[in-house]
Protein backbone atom coordinates (compact mmCIF):
# COMPACT_ATOMS: atom_id res chain seq x y z
CA UNK A 1 0.00 0.00 0.00
CA UNK A 2 1.34 2.97 -0.86
CA UNK A 3 2.07 5.82 1.65
CA UNK A 4 2.21 8.73 -1.06
CA UNK A 5 0.73 11.87 0.67
CA UNK A 6 0.13 15.28 -1.63
CA UNK A 7 2.89 17.67 -0.89
CA UNK A 8 0.31 19.94 -0.53
CA UNK A 9 -0.48 17.95 2.44
CA UNK A 10 2.21 17.67 4.02
CA UNK A 11 3.42 21.28 4.29
CA UNK A 12 -0.10 22.22 4.94
CA UNK A 13 0.29 25.35 7.85
CA UNK A 14 -0.36 24.02 11.68
CA UNK A 15 -0.23 27.47 12.80
CA UNK A 16 -2.16 30.77 11.88
CA UNK A 17 1.20 32.44 11.75
CA UNK A 18 2.29 29.64 8.64
CA UNK A 19 -0.97 31.04 6.27
CA UNK A 20 -0.08 32.77 3.27
CA UNK A 21 -2.19 35.41 2.32
CA UNK A 22 -5.80 36.35 4.02
CA UNK A 23 -3.79 39.47 6.40
CA UNK A 24 -7.32 41.12 6.26
CA UNK A 25 -8.67 38.58 8.77
CA UNK A 26 -5.58 36.41 10.03
CA UNK A 27 -3.48 39.20 10.03
CA UNK A 28 -2.32 40.54 13.62
CA UNK A 29 -5.55 42.13 15.19
CA UNK A 30 -7.57 40.32 12.23
CA UNK A 31 -11.02 39.81 13.69
CA UNK A 32 -10.83 35.76 12.73
CA UNK A 33 -7.52 35.41 14.32
CA UNK A 34 -9.00 37.25 17.54
CA UNK A 35 -11.86 34.89 17.27
CA UNK A 36 -9.55 31.76 17.21
CA UNK A 37 -7.68 32.90 20.05
CA UNK A 38 -10.39 33.89 22.06
CA UNK A 39 -11.33 29.97 22.04
CA UNK A 40 -14.56 30.63 22.03
CA UNK A 41 -15.38 30.06 18.06
CA UNK A 42 -18.83 30.68 16.68
CA UNK A 43 -20.40 28.94 13.76
CA UNK A 44 -18.81 29.97 10.83
CA UNK A 45 -18.70 30.28 7.02
CA UNK A 46 -15.80 30.22 5.19
CA UNK A 47 -16.46 32.03 1.36
CA UNK A 48 -13.91 31.91 -1.18
CA UNK A 49 -11.90 30.55 -3.78
CA UNK A 50 -10.01 26.97 -3.96
CA UNK A 51 -6.53 27.17 -2.16
CA UNK A 52 -7.21 29.90 -0.02
CA UNK A 53 -6.55 28.08 2.77
CA UNK A 54 -10.15 27.50 3.98
CA UNK A 55 -9.17 23.92 4.89
CA UNK A 56 -6.02 24.73 6.93
CA UNK A 57 -7.55 27.55 8.99
CA UNK A 58 -10.28 25.25 10.44
CA UNK A 59 -7.93 21.99 10.77
CA UNK A 60 -5.87 25.23 13.24
CA UNK A 61 -8.80 25.72 14.95
CA UNK A 62 -9.87 21.88 14.98
CA UNK A 63 -6.48 21.24 16.93
CA UNK A 64 -6.91 23.95 19.21
CA UNK A 65 -10.17 24.12 20.51
CA UNK A 66 -10.36 20.40 21.96
CA UNK A 67 -13.33 19.11 20.53
CA UNK A 68 -13.56 16.50 17.97
CA UNK A 69 -13.20 17.16 14.34
CA UNK A 70 -15.21 15.44 11.72
CA UNK A 71 -14.73 16.19 7.91
CA UNK A 72 -17.96 15.72 5.53
CA UNK A 73 -17.83 17.29 2.37
CA UNK A 74 -21.02 18.32 0.60
CA UNK A 75 -20.43 16.31 -2.84
CA UNK A 76 -20.41 12.68 -1.64
CA UNK A 77 -21.87 12.94 2.25
CA UNK A 78 -25.86 12.82 2.76
CA UNK A 79 -28.14 12.81 5.68
CA UNK A 80 -27.11 9.64 7.20
CA UNK A 81 -23.71 11.10 7.41
CA UNK A 82 -25.01 13.76 9.46
CA UNK A 83 -27.23 11.20 11.40
CA UNK A 84 -23.66 9.45 12.33
CA UNK A 85 -21.78 12.62 13.67
CA UNK A 86 -24.89 13.34 15.95
CA UNK A 87 -25.01 9.77 17.55
CA UNK A 88 -21.64 10.31 18.44
CA UNK A 89 -23.06 13.77 20.88
CA UNK A 90 -22.64 13.28 24.23
CA UNK A 91 -20.74 10.12 24.03
CA UNK A 92 -17.43 9.21 25.13
CA UNK A 93 -16.10 9.62 21.36
CA UNK A 94 -17.37 12.87 21.65
CA UNK A 95 -17.74 14.24 25.16
CA UNK A 96 -17.04 18.32 24.26
CA UNK A 97 -18.79 18.29 21.14
CA UNK A 98 -17.85 18.21 18.13
CA UNK A 99 -16.58 20.86 15.23
CA UNK A 100 -17.76 19.90 12.08
CA UNK A 101 -15.99 20.75 8.77
CA UNK A 102 -18.49 21.07 5.84
CA UNK A 103 -16.89 21.54 2.63
CA UNK A 104 -18.53 22.88 -0.22
CA UNK A 105 -21.81 23.81 2.05
CA UNK A 106 -23.29 24.80 -1.44
CA UNK A 107 -24.23 21.28 -2.63
CA UNK A 108 -26.05 20.02 0.38
CA UNK A 109 -29.76 20.75 -0.26
CA UNK A 110 -32.14 22.47 2.00
CA UNK A 111 -33.28 19.12 4.11
CA UNK A 112 -29.91 18.58 4.53
CA UNK A 113 -28.86 22.08 5.88
CA UNK A 114 -31.74 21.74 8.10
CA UNK A 115 -31.15 19.05 9.69
CA UNK A 116 -27.86 20.47 11.14
CA UNK A 117 -29.75 23.33 12.85
CA UNK A 118 -31.29 22.07 16.30
CA UNK A 119 -27.25 21.05 17.25
CA UNK A 120 -25.46 23.81 15.95
CA UNK A 121 -27.93 26.20 17.78
CA UNK A 122 -27.56 24.38 21.23
CA UNK A 123 -23.92 24.66 20.80
CA UNK A 124 -23.45 21.03 20.35
CA UNK A 125 -21.93 21.02 17.03
CA UNK A 126 -19.53 24.40 16.05
CA UNK A 127 -19.98 24.24 12.19
CA UNK A 128 -17.69 25.57 9.93
CA UNK A 129 -18.83 25.45 6.35
CA UNK A 130 -16.75 26.15 3.07
CA UNK A 131 -17.91 27.27 0.14
CA UNK A 132 -17.02 28.93 -3.34
CA UNK A 133 -19.71 30.52 -4.19
CA UNK A 134 -21.59 33.23 -2.45
CA UNK A 135 -22.96 32.05 0.95
CA UNK A 136 -25.61 34.55 0.47
CA UNK A 137 -26.97 32.72 -2.33
CA UNK A 138 -26.26 29.28 -1.75
CA UNK A 139 -26.89 28.64 1.65
CA UNK A 140 -29.85 27.85 3.48
CA UNK A 141 -31.30 30.88 5.63
CA UNK A 142 -31.55 29.55 9.22
CA UNK A 143 -27.88 28.06 9.04
CA UNK A 144 -26.44 31.75 7.59
CA UNK A 145 -28.24 33.67 10.81
CA UNK A 146 -26.64 31.18 12.95
CA UNK A 147 -23.18 31.86 11.65
CA UNK A 148 -20.52 34.52 10.75
CA UNK A 149 -19.50 34.85 7.09
CA UNK A 150 -15.73 35.19 6.75
CA UNK A 151 -14.36 36.11 3.04
CA UNK A 152 -11.34 33.98 1.68
CA UNK A 153 -9.43 36.21 -0.74
CA UNK A 154 -7.49 35.12 -3.82
CA UNK A 155 -3.86 35.09 -2.40
CA UNK A 156 -1.55 37.55 -4.20
CA UNK A 157 1.52 36.09 -6.38
CA UNK A 158 3.72 37.82 -3.84
CA UNK A 159 2.52 35.68 -1.27
CA UNK A 160 2.36 32.21 -3.01
CA UNK A 161 5.76 32.57 -3.95
CA UNK A 162 6.56 32.06 -0.37
CA UNK A 163 4.15 28.82 -0.25
CA UNK A 164 6.50 28.14 -3.36
CA UNK A 165 9.99 28.94 -2.13
CA UNK A 166 9.13 26.44 1.65
CA UNK A 167 7.70 23.61 -1.30
CA UNK A 168 11.47 23.67 -3.54
CA UNK A 169 13.22 23.92 0.26
CA UNK A 170 10.83 21.22 1.91
CA UNK A 171 12.01 18.96 -1.27
CA UNK A 172 15.59 19.32 -1.09
CA UNK A 173 15.77 18.40 2.25
CA UNK A 174 13.33 15.73 2.01
CA UNK A 175 15.09 14.17 -1.10
CA UNK A 176 18.69 15.23 0.13
CA UNK A 177 18.88 17.35 -3.26
CA UNK A 178 20.14 20.94 -4.32
CA UNK A 179 17.69 22.65 -6.67
CA UNK A 180 19.28 24.61 -9.64
CA UNK A 181 15.83 26.49 -10.35
CA UNK A 182 16.67 28.86 -13.37
CA UNK A 183 15.59 32.37 -13.19
CA UNK A 184 11.79 33.50 -12.99
CA UNK A 185 10.59 29.46 -12.24
CA UNK A 186 9.03 30.45 -9.02
CA UNK A 187 7.71 33.53 -9.63
CA UNK A 188 6.31 32.20 -12.99
CA UNK A 189 4.42 29.61 -10.38
CA UNK A 190 3.56 31.87 -8.27
CA UNK A 191 2.03 34.75 -10.88
CA UNK A 192 -0.22 31.55 -13.01
CA UNK A 193 -1.65 30.09 -10.43
CA UNK A 194 -4.66 31.85 -9.85
CA UNK A 195 -3.97 32.57 -6.70
CA UNK A 196 -4.14 28.96 -5.55
CA UNK A 197 -1.54 28.00 -3.14
CA UNK A 198 -2.18 24.36 -2.94
CA UNK A 199 -2.16 24.53 -7.01
CA UNK A 200 1.41 26.36 -7.56
CA UNK A 201 2.68 23.59 -4.39
CA UNK A 202 1.30 20.48 -7.00
CA UNK A 203 3.52 22.21 -10.05
CA UNK A 204 6.20 22.40 -7.97
CA UNK A 205 5.74 18.67 -6.80
CA UNK A 206 5.19 17.72 -10.62
CA UNK A 207 8.37 19.68 -11.60
CA UNK A 208 10.74 18.26 -9.30
CA UNK A 209 9.44 14.50 -10.35
CA UNK A 210 10.28 15.49 -14.02
CA UNK A 211 13.50 16.82 -13.68
CA UNK A 212 16.61 15.34 -14.14
CA UNK A 213 18.69 14.94 -11.32
CA UNK A 214 22.57 13.96 -11.65
CA UNK A 215 24.80 14.21 -8.42
CA UNK A 216 22.53 14.98 -5.79
CA UNK A 217 21.67 17.90 -7.78
CA UNK A 218 18.37 18.98 -9.60
CA UNK A 219 17.51 21.53 -12.62
CA UNK A 220 14.41 22.83 -12.86
CA UNK A 221 13.71 24.75 -15.93
CA UNK A 222 11.95 28.22 -17.09
CA UNK A 223 10.32 25.96 -20.05
CA UNK A 224 9.54 23.27 -17.51
CA UNK A 225 7.75 25.84 -15.69
CA UNK A 226 5.38 26.87 -18.05
CA UNK A 227 4.60 23.75 -19.27
CA UNK A 228 3.37 22.63 -15.87
CA UNK A 229 1.50 25.92 -15.40
CA UNK A 230 -0.17 26.10 -19.02
CA UNK A 231 -3.86 27.16 -18.07
CA UNK A 232 -3.60 26.90 -14.49
CA UNK A 233 -4.53 30.32 -13.78
CA UNK A 234 -7.89 29.75 -15.07
CA UNK A 235 -10.31 30.22 -12.32
CA UNK A 236 -13.79 28.84 -14.26
CA UNK A 237 -17.17 27.63 -13.26
CA UNK A 238 -19.46 27.70 -15.62
CA UNK A 239 -22.13 27.76 -13.26
CA UNK A 240 -20.48 29.43 -10.48
CA UNK A 241 -19.51 33.26 -9.41
CA UNK A 242 -16.45 33.45 -11.55
CA UNK A 243 -18.38 33.06 -14.29
CA UNK A 244 -20.78 35.72 -13.77
CA UNK A 245 -17.75 38.03 -12.38
CA UNK A 246 -16.21 37.46 -15.43
CA UNK A 247 -19.47 38.06 -17.68
CA UNK A 248 -20.31 41.65 -15.53
CA UNK A 249 -16.37 43.14 -16.34
CA UNK A 250 -16.93 42.55 -20.13
CA UNK A 251 -19.97 44.66 -19.77
CA UNK A 252 -19.05 47.11 -17.71
CA UNK A 253 -15.73 47.09 -19.77
CA UNK A 254 -18.07 47.67 -22.80
CA UNK A 255 -19.84 50.07 -21.41
CA UNK A 256 -17.05 51.91 -20.48
CA UNK A 257 -15.21 52.10 -23.36
CA UNK A 258 -12.16 49.97 -22.51
CA UNK A 259 -10.83 47.89 -25.10
CA UNK A 260 -8.63 46.10 -23.60
CA UNK A 261 -9.75 45.23 -20.67
CA UNK A 262 -13.11 43.76 -22.59
CA UNK A 263 -10.93 41.61 -24.72
CA UNK A 264 -9.10 40.51 -21.85
CA UNK A 265 -12.06 39.46 -19.89
CA UNK A 266 -13.81 37.88 -24.12
CA UNK A 267 -10.10 36.20 -23.27
CA UNK A 268 -11.11 34.02 -20.43
CA UNK A 269 -14.05 32.75 -21.07
CA UNK A 270 -13.24 32.01 -24.89
CA UNK A 271 -10.02 30.37 -23.21
CA UNK A 272 -12.42 28.41 -20.72
CA UNK A 273 -14.13 27.16 -23.92
CA UNK A 274 -17.32 29.12 -23.65
CA UNK A 275 -18.43 30.66 -26.52
CA UNK A 276 -22.42 31.36 -26.09
CA UNK A 277 -22.27 33.59 -22.91
CA UNK A 278 -19.68 36.02 -24.41
CA UNK A 279 -22.54 36.21 -27.26
CA UNK A 280 -25.68 36.76 -25.26
CA UNK A 281 -23.38 39.54 -22.98
CA UNK A 282 -21.90 41.76 -26.02
CA UNK A 283 -25.55 41.19 -27.53
CA UNK A 284 -27.03 43.03 -24.98
CA UNK A 285 -24.02 45.50 -24.65
CA UNK A 286 -25.45 46.34 -28.10
CA UNK A 287 -28.99 47.04 -27.06
CA UNK A 288 -28.17 48.40 -23.79
CA UNK A 289 -24.81 50.51 -23.99
CA UNK A 290 -25.05 51.88 -27.67
CA UNK A 291 -28.20 51.58 -29.04
CA UNK A 292 -29.54 54.77 -30.89
CA UNK A 293 -26.64 56.40 -30.79
CA UNK A 294 -24.75 53.79 -33.68
CA UNK A 295 -28.06 51.80 -34.68
CA UNK A 296 -26.22 49.83 -36.82
CA UNK A 297 -24.11 48.24 -33.59
CA UNK A 298 -27.11 45.89 -33.12
CA UNK A 299 -27.01 43.97 -36.51
CA UNK A 300 -23.71 44.10 -37.02
CA UNK A 301 -22.89 42.75 -33.66
CA UNK A 302 -25.63 40.50 -34.01
CA UNK A 303 -23.86 39.15 -37.53
CA UNK A 304 -20.74 38.75 -35.43
CA UNK A 305 -22.34 36.48 -32.88
CA UNK A 306 -23.84 34.42 -35.79
CA UNK A 307 -20.57 33.80 -37.70
CA UNK A 308 -19.38 32.99 -34.07
CA UNK A 309 -21.43 30.35 -33.15
CA UNK A 310 -21.15 29.38 -36.66
CA UNK A 311 -17.67 28.71 -37.24
CA UNK A 312 -16.78 27.84 -33.72
CA UNK A 313 -13.66 27.90 -31.52
CA UNK A 314 -10.58 29.18 -32.40
CA UNK A 315 -11.96 31.11 -35.36
CA UNK A 316 -14.83 32.18 -33.23
CA UNK A 317 -11.97 34.76 -31.30
CA UNK A 318 -12.03 36.63 -34.79
CA UNK A 319 -15.70 38.39 -35.07
CA UNK A 320 -16.35 38.10 -30.94
CA UNK A 321 -13.22 40.29 -31.17
CA UNK A 322 -14.53 42.34 -33.52
CA UNK A 323 -17.56 43.28 -31.65
CA UNK A 324 -16.02 44.03 -28.64
CA UNK A 325 -13.87 46.62 -30.73
CA UNK A 326 -16.84 47.62 -32.37
CA UNK A 327 -18.74 48.75 -28.71
CA UNK A 328 -15.97 49.68 -26.94
CA UNK A 329 -15.26 52.31 -29.56
CA UNK A 330 -18.82 53.16 -30.48
CA UNK A 331 -20.51 56.35 -29.32
CA UNK A 332 -22.63 55.30 -25.89
CA UNK A 333 -26.34 55.62 -25.05
CA UNK A 334 -28.44 53.32 -22.39
CA UNK A 335 -31.77 55.70 -24.21
CA UNK A 336 -33.53 52.23 -24.46
CA UNK A 337 -33.67 51.67 -20.68
CA UNK A 338 -36.48 54.30 -21.51
CA UNK A 339 -38.64 50.96 -21.74
CA UNK A 340 -37.49 50.22 -17.74
CA UNK A 341 -39.83 53.68 -17.02
CA UNK A 342 -42.76 52.33 -19.03
CA UNK A 343 -42.48 48.78 -17.36
CA UNK A 344 -42.76 50.59 -14.09
CA UNK A 345 -45.86 52.31 -15.00
CA UNK A 346 -47.94 49.11 -16.22
CA UNK A 347 -46.54 47.04 -13.41
CA UNK A 348 -48.34 50.07 -11.44
CA UNK A 349 -51.63 49.38 -13.17
CA UNK A 350 -51.65 52.41 -15.34
CA UNK A 351 -52.70 50.93 -18.37
CA UNK A 352 -56.16 53.06 -19.33
CA UNK A 353 -58.17 52.51 -22.06
CA UNK A 354 -56.19 52.69 -25.59
CA UNK A 355 -57.30 56.02 -27.47
CA UNK A 356 -60.84 55.28 -30.07
CA UNK A 357 -58.33 56.82 -32.51
CA UNK A 358 -55.70 53.90 -32.00
CA UNK A 359 -57.94 51.11 -31.88
CA UNK A 360 -58.30 48.14 -34.40
CA UNK A 361 -61.59 49.51 -36.10
CA UNK A 362 -61.82 45.81 -37.69
CA UNK A 363 -62.54 44.71 -34.57
CA UNK A 364 -65.90 46.60 -34.20
CA UNK A 365 -67.40 43.92 -35.97
CA UNK A 366 -70.61 44.74 -38.79
CA UNK A 367 -73.41 46.72 -38.00
CA UNK A 368 -71.19 48.13 -34.78
CA UNK A 369 -68.59 50.54 -36.85
CA UNK A 370 -68.21 53.77 -34.92
CA UNK A 371 -66.26 56.59 -36.61
CA UNK A 372 -62.76 55.92 -35.40
CA UNK A 373 -60.75 59.44 -35.70
CA UNK A 374 -57.64 58.36 -36.54
CA UNK A 375 -55.21 61.04 -38.33
CA UNK A 376 -52.85 59.16 -40.83
CA UNK A 377 -49.59 60.90 -39.83
CA UNK A 378 -48.19 59.69 -44.00
CA UNK A 379 -50.92 62.09 -44.91
CA UNK A 380 -49.37 65.40 -43.46
CA UNK A 381 -45.93 67.63 -43.78
CA UNK A 382 -43.12 65.57 -42.27
CA UNK A 383 -45.58 62.71 -42.04
CA UNK A 384 -46.55 64.01 -38.50
CA UNK A 385 -49.80 65.28 -37.16
CA UNK A 386 -50.23 65.79 -33.44
CA UNK A 387 -52.71 63.56 -32.05
CA UNK A 388 -52.75 61.54 -28.30
CA UNK A 389 -51.54 58.13 -28.61
CA UNK A 390 -51.45 57.32 -24.27
CA UNK A 391 -54.09 56.28 -22.82
CA UNK A 392 -55.95 59.17 -21.02
CA UNK A 393 -54.11 57.93 -17.73
CA UNK A 394 -50.83 58.46 -19.18
CA UNK A 395 -51.52 61.33 -21.26
CA UNK A 396 -48.34 63.44 -20.91
CA UNK A 397 -45.97 60.93 -19.63
CA UNK A 398 -42.22 61.06 -20.63
CA UNK A 399 -40.37 58.07 -20.92
CA UNK A 400 -37.59 58.68 -23.32
CA UNK A 401 -34.92 61.44 -23.56
CA UNK A 402 -32.71 61.61 -26.14
CA UNK A 403 -29.19 60.95 -25.46
CA UNK A 404 -26.23 63.35 -25.67
CA UNK A 405 -24.76 61.70 -28.77
CA UNK A 406 -24.03 62.92 -32.28
CA UNK A 407 -26.69 60.66 -33.62
CA UNK A 408 -29.83 61.03 -30.92
CA UNK A 409 -29.06 64.46 -31.05
CA UNK A 410 -29.41 65.25 -34.87
CA UNK A 411 -32.68 62.86 -34.37
CA UNK A 412 -33.91 65.68 -31.59
CA UNK A 413 -32.78 68.65 -34.05
CA UNK A 414 -35.25 67.10 -36.82
CA UNK A 415 -38.17 66.64 -34.65
CA UNK A 416 -38.04 69.69 -32.70
CA UNK A 417 -38.00 71.83 -35.83
CA UNK A 418 -40.99 69.23 -37.51
CA UNK A 419 -42.93 69.87 -34.39
CA UNK A 420 -42.22 73.33 -33.72
CA UNK A 421 -43.18 73.91 -37.35
CA UNK A 422 -46.74 71.82 -37.03
CA UNK A 423 -47.24 73.90 -33.50
CA UNK A 424 -46.58 77.12 -35.62
CA UNK A 425 -49.45 76.22 -38.32
CA UNK A 426 -51.80 75.47 -35.51
CA UNK A 427 -51.14 78.82 -34.11
CA UNK A 428 -51.40 80.66 -37.14
CA UNK A 429 -54.73 78.99 -38.70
Amino acid sequence: MSNYRPLADELRPATLDDVVGQEHILGAGGLLRRVIESGNVPNMIFYGPSGSGKTTVANIIAATGGRVLRKLNATTAGIADIKAIIEELDTFLAPNGVLLYLDEIQYFNKKQQQSLLEFIENGKIILIASTTENPYFCVYNAVLSRSTVFEFKPITAQDVEKAVLRAVKFLEERDGLNAELEDGVTRHIAASCGGDARKAINAVELLFSASRRENGKISVTLDDALAVSQRSAMRYDRDGDDHYDILSALHKSIRGSDTDAALHYLARLLEAGDILSPCRRILCAACEDIGPAYPLAIPIVKACVDAAVQLGLPEARLPLSDAVILLTTAPKSNSALAIDAALDDVRAGKIGNIPRELQNVHADGAGFEREQGYLYPHSFPNSYVVQQYLPDVLKGAKYYEFGDNKTEQAAKKYWDAVKNHNSDNKSDT
